[in-house]
């Protein structure tokens, strides 16, 4: 089954806020739109104080307790995703105090939590719910990290979450933060997890964290130049090549993110997302919309000239909306 859906920060974003409260009501306008899949990012911190990595708070894993069920009960496909997990996150892996590809207390802590979360679920069906195991891998030679210490570790943790739950549905990200493809693991029976991003120019002008499109200009599309590439629709095919090279081995491929910061103009931002569909269509691709309701989701970005209308319990971008759901091939 293909899956469309949304990414979720319930308990993602600081280690120092309380879990946000499930939000039901973006769950029930979901099934309204016909998606059947929630990506929920998880910060281990919420439930790890201090990197004391055997000392979990049972009461936040009870709030993604709650998160799954109300997830789940809606018939949509929950994926549990560690966005920041023990030695990484791409955002901020300098604050973790051991590092998932050079410490072994880190991925020793990587390997029990999937475990742990493996025990804990092993009652819901591969229908229900996958595993996502990391967010966004680094670059290759970024933190240590080299194919061949990446291939172990999951390796590793898959033969981890199989000694439990021997047919949990299971996805990893490209390396370089989603982007690179990792034929070397096609043969563990794995989902591989794209990004929708390309061009960073357009997707994350302006994006303070960004590094990568401090200080560009203003973009156009098509045919921003970007990363040595004038990007239209066929640059986005060219990108997606060794991914859709997997997919024609038999390698199931999901776009796990993508969207657009709301700092450039919709109408550049229809027109990239309107190539971007078309290019997932023609691959056959499900894909999960970074975020429902943000600067990158459907509902409360700023982007300039929207196209605001009220959908049921919510104001929406009304052409973002219809191209969303007209991807859709469920």
């Amino acid at each position: 089954m293909k899956y469309y859906g949304f990414n979720f920060q319930w308990m993602y974003n600081s280690h120092s806020q309380k879990a946000a409260e499930c939000d039901e009501r973006a769950l029930d306008f979901m099934c309204a739109m016909g998606c059947n899949f929630v990506r929920l990012p998880l910060n281990y911190w919420f439930w790890i104080r201090n990197f004391n990595y055997d000392e979990a708070d049972e009461s936040v894993l009870q709030k993604i307790d709650g998160f799954l069920h109300a997830v789940i009960s809606r018939n949509l496909h929950c994926s549990l995703n560690l966005h920041r997990a023990p030695g990484y996150c791409i955002n901020g892996a300098e604050l973790e105090k051991h590092n998932l590809w050079t410490d072994e207390a880190a991925q020793t802590a990587f390997i029990n939590q999937w475990k742990a979360f493996s025990k804990r679920y092993n009652h819901y069906t591969e229908d229900q719910l996958s595993f996502d195991l990391l967010n966004e891998p680094p670059n290759i030679d970024q933190y240590g990290c080299t194919r061949e210490i990446h291939e172990k570790l999951v390796r590793k943790t898959v033969s981890a979450i199989r000694s439990v739950s021997p047919h949990r549905p299971i996805t990893i990200d490209g390396l370089g933060g989603g982007n690179l493809a990792m034929p070397e693991l096609s043969d563990l029976g794995l989902t591989m997890s794209t990004r929708g991003y390309q061009p960073m120019a357009v997707t994350h002008y302006k994006a303070s964290w960004c590094a990568e499109t401090k200080g560009i200009a203003e973009p156009v599309y098509p045919k921003t130049v970007y990363a040595g590439k004038t990007w239209d629709i066929d640059a986005i095919r060219a990108h997606y090549e060794p991914w859709a090279a997997l997919a024609k081995k038999g390698v199931p491929v999901h776009v796990g993110e993508f969207g657009c910061y709301d700092s450039v103009d919709n109408e550049i931002a229809l027109r990239w997302f309107k190539d971007l569909f078309k290019v997932f269509n023609e691959l056959g691709w499900g894909y999960a919309l970074w975020e429902f309701k943000g600067s990158f989701g459907i509902i409360d970005h700023k982007r300039p000239n929207t196209r605001h209308e009220k959908i049921g319990s919510y104001t929406v971008d009304r052409d973002l909306y219809e191209l969303f759901k007209d991807g859709m091939q469920i």
